[in-house]
C-alpha cells in the first residue's frame, strides 16, 4: 500500500498564531496525510503565550488549541492527533534535518523576518533553519507565509532570493472575493492556499469551508 504524504509545519515568532492552528488541523485531518512534523521556535512560543493565553507556550499547546483530538462531540477521538510528531527547535538531529527523510513539502507559517533572513543566507542554527534549508536543497515544495508589513528592501531582497530557489511566497493576505468576510472563512481559505502550494489541493469533501 502506498504511504501517505509527510509534511513539515514550521512555526516561527511572528504574530498570527491562528494561522498555524487552522493549517495544522487541515493538514492532519486529510486522509492522504500520514505524518505532520511540527516545530515551534522559541520566538513562536513567546507569541503563542501572548496570543492564545498564558498556558500556551509550545507545540503541545498549539496542537491542543487547534482542537485536534477533540473528536466530534460524541466521545470519539480524532485520529488526526496521532499523525502529529513534535520536535523541539533545538533538536538539530531530528529526522527532518536531513534530506534522507523525504517529505512531500514544508510550510513555514507564520514566517518571521529573522527566520526569513536565516533561510536566505543559509544559516542553520536551529531545527527550523535546517528543515528549511533541506526543503530548498531538495527542491521540495516550500511555502513561506511571511507575516510582516510594510516590506523593507531587506525583506524584499530575501524573498526574491528564496523565490529564485523555488520557494512559494504566500503571505496571509485576505481573499476579498470569498463570499464570507469572517475571520474563520479567511483562515480556512488561507489553509487551502497553503495546501495547494504544497501540491495537496483541497477536495470537495475536505474539512475546509470554501467554495
Amino acid at each position: 500500500m502506498r504511504s501517505g504524504h509527510r509534511l513539515a509545519l514550521l512555526v516561527t515568532g511572528a504574530s498570527g498564531m491562528a494561522l498555524p492552528l487552522h493549517l495544522l488541523a487541515a493538514m492532519a485531518r486529510r486522509d492522504d496525510v500520514e505524518r505532520v512534523h511540527l516545530v515551534v521556535s522559541r520566538g513562536a512560543s513567546q507569541v503563542l503565550k501572548h496570543e492564545l493565553g498564558a498556558s500556551s507556550t509550545g507545540a503541545a499547546d498549539l496542537v491542543a488549541a487547534s482542537g485536534i483530538g477533540d473528536g466530534d462531540g460524541d466521545g470519539s477521538v480524532d485520529g488526526a492527533a496521532a499523525k502529529i510528531e513534535i520536535h523541539k527547535d533545538s533538536a538539530i538531529d531530528a529526522p527532518i534535518a536531513s534530506g534522507s527523510h523525504r517529505l512531500t513539502g514544508t510550510a513555514v507559517v507564520p514566517l518571521s523576518a529573522g527566520t526569513l533572513g536565516a533561510f536566505a543566507t543559509g544559516s542553520a542554527r536551529t531545527l527550523v533553519h535546517r528543515a528549511g534549508a533541506v526543503a530548498l536543497k531538495e527542491g521540495w515544495p516550500f511555502v513561506l507565509g511571511f507575516r510582516e508589513t510594510p516590506l523593507s528592501v531587506v525583506h524584499l531582497e530575501n524573498l526574491r532570493r528564496l523565490a529564485y530557489q523555488g520557494a512559494v511566497i504566500l503571505p496571509p493576505i485576505p481573499a476579498f472575493y470569498i463570499d464570507d468576510p469572517s475571520m474563520e472563512r479567511f483562515l480556512d481559505h488561507y489553509a487551502m492556499r497553503v495546501l495547494d502550494g504544497l501540491g495537496l489541493p483541497a477536495s470537495r469533501d475536505a474539512d475546509l469551508r470554501w467554495s
